[in-house]
């Protein structure tokens, strides 16, 4: 029997419930503003406002809250029920449609950058149609963009918005000088992201401050067994993650959200699921549920969701892979070569065009994915270099490279696929391989944007990334639109534009060392951690295209800015305070309480028999007093150095502050953790105060 069909979207006022419940003027006219942009009329609002509370009540809804996403990179709402008194002492539901449409939260509580003082703590957060209202935990939640009183984006979902308009208005304008696209109005880009998680028994993380705090473990020896035997990718689920997963579709499907793909991944404890694709401002939306929803059913099962980039050193951390691509609102996606990509001057001059914004913008799409957690990932032979670069595969690869030569290009036939096996199906094989060590990767009708971490919002990379591919766009616009011989000036436009960015380009193993020489000869950026990569958001360049499509004014830049810049050295300072502690209050005391065994254990062995052989303990005495002392001295050191960047903020500079938790405080908490983890791999695990990494990997049984 179909379970899924009769729960899936139940939880969502979709078309199919508008279309139910509204009057068939209102409908459509939402359905203008939902699908064409345009403005929506106040009294369509108070409309869809009373068809949209009574629905949420009939679904036992109390109370509704304006669902947004501010600079911190998790959701914020505010509940308000929908009761209203009446003269007689009771209450009756209501819900205008100006509460519907505009909502106000204190805009100083949350980050600006400088935007909003304390005391200007007028903000407003402003309904999106475009993306469905849900219920949620008994709340009817409207999705909304949220901007300061004097009109700056306080969050993600407004530039998410303006960058989604940007490269629509540009892909018409190119599509209109091919024939066939004459319906084409608009165009939108589609993401699916895939989200990569790690779970682990709720006992063994309450045991875990680092864990608790920070969301990765500050300390931890190895464990014997890692991801070495390649054993748990693509393994058996067990039975308490298979229900965990059964638990997390129900609930993501009842939100209307594509869950589709699920399999353990690479390391112990780790595993992943993948949405199908969606409009880039519902998947951006559908993400921040589906962490949200992983981390509640998760404690419904008594385990923990780790959604950390890095939570475990020397095993993979987690990515969210962010699957881009560009469709007409005819149905055509524009990334599709088709059976012929070398007579597709369409798809290449949209392949191209992306090509050179990755190129230009190298440093942009570095910053969308700049964390402070996500730095453990990249470049670590586990995820994509900190260096920028396009993987476009054999086919696509030779295809330009024919037109870079001026020869025609050798068309190949699909290969079938020799197993040696009888009894299997013939299948063609890919004109391609995959390149996973890529961190822009065409994958056959989309682009495969892999740098992102699991713990991050995808709004960032993909305002990004929406936006330099607009500006592309509308350079060629420009240069087509007053072309005399399109044809030619097409062929020449392709082709200059193949010379001048190939550079970018890059088929080999990303993990390799010999790519770091030869991507510095090509002259790509290496922004290899977080303070390097965000002052170039800057830059006058980066400034001027985003000013220029509207979608962040220098202000809004400025402040976002100086809220990573803090971010950083907040999330380092909170790691740096809690390794000191775990340090001070539980490691070093239980080290000495080691020492103090294995000594009453030499003196009882002399004092029993003189002849009694102490090498053991005299050897051990002496490592965990070497180690003791190493402990001691290296959080003396971490201490000066949380101290001394604390002074260096104090002077107001984000970005020099940044580098000094950096280059400082992070290079002592290294020293520190050396020391630890090796004490911990001869301490007794009765007398060691934390669980280990194998109690944490293998905790989920």
């Amino acid at each position: 029997m179909d379970e899924v069909t009769p729960i899936f979207g139940e939880n969502v006022f979709n078309e199919t419930v508008m279309k139910a419940r509204l009057p068939k003027e209102t409908y459509k006219q939402l359905m203008k503003t939902i699908e064409g942009g345009e403005k929506l009329d106040a009294s369509v609002a108070t409309v869809v406002a009373n068809a949209m509370k009574d629905w949420a009540i009939e679904k036992g809804a109390t109370h509704f809250t304006h669902w947004f996403q501010p600079l911190t990179g998790i959701t914020a709402e505010k509940h308000d029920s929908f009761i209203t008194p009446t003269s007689d002492g009771k209450v009756i539901m209501e819900f205008s449609g100006k509460e519907l449409v505009q909502g106000e939260p204190d805009a100083s509580s949350f980050p600006s950058g400088g935007i909003r003082a304390t005391f200007e703590a007028r903000g407003y957060t402003a309904w999106d149609p475009t993306s469905y209202a849900f219920i949620k935990d008994g709340t009817l939640c409207i999705p909304t963009a949220f901007c300061s009183y004097t009109g700056e984006a306080l969050d993600k979902k407004t530039p998410l918005l303006r960058s989604m308009q940007a490269i629509s208005k540009q892909a018409v304008r190119v599509l209109k000088l091919f024939e066939g696209n004459e319906a084409v109005t608009s165009v939108k880009t589609t993401v699916g992201p895939e989200q990569e998680y790690f779970l682990v028994d709720k006992s063994v993380y309450d045991k875990r401050e680092d864990l608790i705090y920070t969301g990765r473990t500050l300390f931890g020896a190895k464990a014997p067994k890692g991801q070495e035997l390649e054993d748990h990718y693509f393994g058996m689920i067990k039975p308490r993650v298979q229900e965990f997963m059964k638990d997390l579709n129900r609930e993501l499907w009842k939100l209307g959200i594509l869950a589709k793909t699920e399999h353990n991944e690479v390391a112990p404890a780790q595993h992943e699921l993948a949405p199908i694709f969606s409009t880039t401002n519902m998947a951006c939306d559908h993400n921040q549920l589906t962490m949200e929803m992983m981390r509640k059913v998760a404690a419904r099962h008594g385990m923990v969701c780790l959604l950390h980039e890095k939570p475990f050193a020397g095993v993979n951390g987690s990515g969210k892979h962010n699957n881009w691509s560009i469709s007409t609102n005819t149905g055509k996606n524009l990334l599709d070569p088709g059976a012929t990509p070398d007579q597709n001057a369409q798809f290449l001059l949209f392949l191209c065009a992306i090509i050179k914004a990755v190129d230009e913008y190298q440093d942009l799409l570095r910053i969308s994915v700049a964390s402070a957690g996500n730095d453990h990932r990249l470049g670590a032979n586990e995820a994509p270099p900190a260096i920028i670069s396009i993987f476009l595969g054999d086919e696509l690869s030779a295809i330009l490279d024919s037109i870079e030569k001026g020869v025609p290009y050798g068309k190949h036939e699909k290969e079938k696929m020799q197993i040696g096996v009888t009894v299997l199906p013939d299948f063609n094989k890919d004109t391609t391989d995959r390149n996973r060590t890529s961190p822009f990767a065409f994958t056959g009708n989309k682009f495969e944007f892999r740098m992102l971490g699991s713990n991050e919002s995808i709004a960032c990379a993909n305002v990004f990334l929406n936006t330099v591919v607009a500006e592309e766009l509308s350079q060629f616009a420009d240069i087509l639109e007053k072309s005399v011989n399109f044809k030619s000036d097409l062929h020449d436009l392709i082709l200059k534009t193949i010379k001048e960015h190939k550079r970018i380009i890059f088929n080999g193993n990303g993990y390799d060392d010999s790519w770091v020489k030869e991507a510095e000869k090509r002259g790509l950026y290496n922004l290899k951690s977080t303070p390097e990569a965000l002052p170039h958001i800057l830059d006058e360049k980066n400034v001027k295209v985003f000013e220029k499509f509207g979608v962040y004014s220098k202000v809004e830049l400025t402040s976002r800015f100086e809220i990573h810049n803090e971010n950083y050295s907040k999330i380092i300072n909170i790691e740096a305070e809690t390794m000191l502690e775990m340090a001070n209050k539980f490691i070093l005391p239980a080290a000495s309480k080691y020492a103090n065994k294995l000594a009453e254990t030499i003196g009882l062995k002399k004092a029993a028999c003189g002849e009694c052989d102490a090498t053991y303990e005299s050897s051990m005495l002496k490592k965990v007093s070497c180690l003791t002392s190493c402990i001691y001295s290296k959080t003396e050191k971490l201490e000066s150095e949380v101290l001394e960047a604390k002074k260096t903020a104090e002077a107001g500079d984000s970005s020099k502050t940044a580098f000094f938790y950096r280059e400082h405080v992070f290079a002592a908490m290294n020293e520190l953790r050396a020391c630890v983890d090796e004490l911990e791999t001869i301490t007794p695990k009765e007398l060691w105060p934390f669980p280990s990494y194998g109690d944490l990997l293998f905790s989920v049984r």
